[in-house]
């Protein structure tokens, strides 16, 4: 461990708790809200992953770091999440993909990582508690002054993180990259699916390509004109972070876009077209962030272990007395998905992209596919 690794950090809550511990990356001070992550690997998506914008982040698996930082696990074009907090950190890899180590990986995007803390009994305060506003910082001698900012902080609800994530303009997603989207694609006669990027995974993009389809990703403030001006054969609605009350202007969009093209929705796209659809959404306690969440598939009767990672839920009895529930969290019974089949629109909560987690639910993607066909054939 090196010496750097051993200055001293601080970890200050809402409610006036303090966790002292080592930082092994960055300095300063971050706010954000504290979550936990029940994931054993996967961190490097994780990092990436749009969707923690705002938050402080604490592994629950004790040892992070010891396969390093790839050029091939990423999920965006950098790290979102605010800390990483972990109780032992591993400063030498070992993986043949390894291109440098987790802590330069957080300092090269100037996030603050922070080992030693009992996470354990952190993990264990945030699920009595909930989840709470924090500061990781390592001014470690002011935490009077801390606990003074981390008040003036506004946390996540009823404000639009989305905007801070989201694309600025248009592109398209081809062999596995951005293009212009000027430039046409190599092959023609694809399905043409528009993203509405809320702070896309890039593994939504690529499952997308991967069963065939031409893929246009624009940003979350893009009218609905301009969407069917690209005359698409089916909409896909994003994750991201935040709360999704407060983004009226996705959900007027969404709402002017049903029964016009198929719409699938993941995660916070789930939650806006349950919006666009009357319902309403609530926070969650500490919310579900991890690889191994168990849903089960109303349908088929078939429990999924899925990859999970939101703090809202869209509440069941506010939505139409029509709307088809199709997915179920097994551990607190909350909306894991809906269906709406005479508008051709479904959403999920979960991650069928993974990245990390299994892919037990890889199988929706190929139930777009067939919403987007069978419309086509209609519409023929």
């Amino acid at each position: 461990m090196t010496g750097k690794a051993k200055r001293p950090a601080v970890l200050v809550l809402e409610d006036g708790t303090i966790y002292r511990g080592r930082v092994f990356a960055g300095q300063g001070r971050r706010f954000g809200e504290v979550v936990f992550n029940t994931g054993m690997t996967g961190y490097q998506e994780i990092l990436t992953d749009p969707s923690y914008k705002e938050q402080i982040l604490v592994m629950t698996y004790p040892l992070i770091g010891n396969y390093g930082v790839n050029d091939e696990d990423i999920e965006s074009n950098g790290i979102h999440l605010e800390g990483f907090i972990v109780r032992e950190y591993q400063p030498f890899p070992s993986n043949f993909r390894s291109k440098r180590t987790l802590a330069e990986y957080l300092e090269e995007y100037g996030r603050i990582g922070i080992e030693g803390i009992d996470t354990r009994a952190l993990t264990r305060r945030i699920r009595t508690r909930g989840a709470m506003r924090g500061v990781v910082a390592t001014d470690v001698n002011h935490t009077g002054d801390l606990m003074d900012r981390l008040k003036t902080y506004p946390g996540l609800v009823d404000r639009d993180i989305v905007k801070d994530v989201t694309g600025d303009a248009a592109y398209l997603w081809h062999d596995n990259r951005k293009t212009p989207l000027h430039v046409p694609p190599a092959q023609c006669g694809k399905p043409r699916v528009v993203v509405v990027d809320c702070g896309v995974k890039l593994n939504i993009l690529r499952m997308l390509e991967g069963h065939g389809c031409e893929v246009i990703v624009v940003p979350a403030r893009t009218p609905s004109r301009v969407i069917n001006d690209t005359n698409p054969d089916g909409i896909l609605l994003s994750n991201g972070p935040g709360d999704p009350a407060p983004l009226t202007y996705l959900v007027e969009t969404v709402r002017e876009l049903l029964g016009v093209k198929p719409i699938f929705g993941i995660c916070l796209g789930h939650q806006i077209l349950g919006q666009a659809l009357g319902g309403r959404t609530a926070k969650l306690k500490f919310g579900h962030h991890g690889v191994n969440q168990p849903v089960k598939n109303l349908r088929t009767g078939r429990v999924e272990i899925s990859s999970q990672n939101h703090g809202f839920v869209v509440l069941t009895d506010t939505l139409p007395r029509d709307t088809v529930v199709s997915h179920v969290n097994l551990n607190d019974n909350t909306l894991e998905g809906l269906s709406f089949p005479d508008l051709n629109a479904f959403s999920v909560q979960y991650h069928p992209e993974a990245a990390p987690g299994p892919k037990d639910s890889g199988y929706l993607f190929r139930e777009f596919m067939e919403l987007m066909r069978r419309d086509t054939l209609h519409a023929a």
